[in-house]
């Protein structure tokens, strides 16, 4: 809200934070084979998923730009620091992992197999 209203943002300090950061394997040449609306539709269903995960494991979604999703524990700033945050990055990530290796890349092609991040 401060951005939009024209303000400056102040930096935060946390103690303590750990970061996830994936890509989509193929991604470029999966790009050059398939309609703009098959990607757009492939990494939608993929980060839907993600976004519930960091719900459920209190992650901070940061950005996602193309294929790379960026989530952060212990960012928030309206919660506590808890020293649980490599932990819950890490069940994070191995459900990411599983939710990507059950989404298609492509619905109506199923031979093009399920997205690897």
């Amino acid at each position: 809200d401060v951005l939009r209203s024209g303000g400056r943002v102040e930096p935060e300090h946390f103690d303590c934070v750990t970061c996830f950061f994936s890509d989509v394997v193929g991604y470029t040449v999966l790009c050059g084979s398939m309609s703009p609306r098959k990607v757009s539709d492939m990494i939608d269903r993929l980060y839907h998923k993600f976004d519930a995960l960091s719900v459920k494991y209190g992650i901070f979604k940061v950005e996602t730009v193309g294929d790379a999703w960026m989530g952060v524990s212990n960012l928030s700033p309206t919660a506590e620091q808890r020293d649980d945050h490599a932990e819950r990055i890490a069940r994070f990530s191995m459900e990411a992992v599983e939710a990507a290796n059950e989404t298609l890349v492509d619905e109506d092609d199923p031979s093009r197999g399920y997205i690897q991040i």
